[in-house]
């Protein structure tokens, strides 16, 4: 069974140091998300069309909004792996056209050699969450100096930026997605499905899929699922209600159903995810 080591959540966004052993459906995340292995056997993740290897010496780079999965193989024993998915605002304060990181394109590549820098940041990381998840260098040495070292290696930083920054907001969807986007942001729990969007937008199923993915670069049903999954996290984190209350904000019928639908998506069942991203703020409390 997939676990979650430790969680550690804050400006920065989250990062996850995840024992796993179970595939993870297609999804993706309003982030930059890295992918680095820390013990166990090399393993693989779809990014797009492409399966790709997470190994010592390979890390796996998933855009924003780009889809990807974990690909389990029963044959390997568990790796243990560090998934950062990192706020692009908050990068955007070591460099300023790190914003970009939000955009399509960022990484050009789903995969990238770690480098003895990258791999003793993520190693020292690791190692911080376990034995102190509390501690300040989480992120303000490690994290920091892990994306960094991340970064200058894995994208060409002193070219991207401004013609990213151009890209994005030349990018105009047509008013029928851009419509259907903020409904979803809106009220993602009380949505009768994809399918009234398309309804809605006066498209055929699949020219609204079709015109969704060019326009997001992600299929609606995970687009939609991915917002669920950072309103998810956040009412987790930081809300008081009951993992019942939550799940049916989100539009699910039975707390079963969000339990699987969290898992699926996270490789941690939301009470265990509840647990370990609070821990740090539980210890940190003064004594009264």
């Amino acid at each position: 069974m997939s676990d979650a080591i430790e969680i550690a959540h804050g400006p920065f966004g989250r990062v996850a140091l995840l024992d796993m052993d179970r595939g993870l459906v297609r999804h993706a995340h309003p982030h930059c998300h890295v992918l680095l292995k820390v013990e166990g056997d090399d393993t693989q993740f779809l990014v797009g069309d492409h399966i790709v290897s997470l190994t010592d010496d390979q890390a796996v780079l998933v855009n924003a909004w780009e889809t990807h999965s974990y690909v389990h193989d029963p044959n390997r024993d568990k790796a243990i792996i560090l998934a950062l998915y990192i706020e692009p605002a908050w990068l955007g304060a070591f460099r300023t056209n790190w914003v970009a990181s939000g955009a399509p394109g960022f990484f050009a590549e789903p995969t990238g050699t770690v480098t003895h820098t990258i791999r003793r940041f993520a190693h020292d990381l690791a190692a911080e969450m376990v034995s102190d998840p509390d501690s300040s260098r989480i992120q303000d040495d490690l994290l920091s100096g892990l994306m960094v070292a991340a970064l200058e290696r894995f994208t060409a930083w002193r070219e991207v930026g401004t013609s990213l920054r151009d890209r994005a907001r030349r990018s105009n969807p047509d008013h029928r997605i851009r419509r259907a986007v903020a409904k979803m942001k809106g009220e993602p729990g009380l949505l009768d499905g994809v399918e009234a969007l398309a309804r809605d937008a006066g498209l055929s199923r699949a020219h609204f899929y079709r015109l969704f993915e060019q326009s997001t670069g992600a299929p609606p049903h995970v687009f939609l699922n991915g917002i669920r999954i950072e309103r998810a996290v956040a009412a987790i984190v930081q809300g008081h209600g009951s993992l019942a209350e939550i799940g049916a904000d989100l539009g699910f019928a039975a707390p079963n159903h969000f339990s699987r639908f969290f898992r699926d998506h996270s490789g941690v069942s939301p009470s265990a995810f509840r647990a370990l991203a609070r821990r740090a703020a539980n210890v940190a409390a003064p004594e009264i």
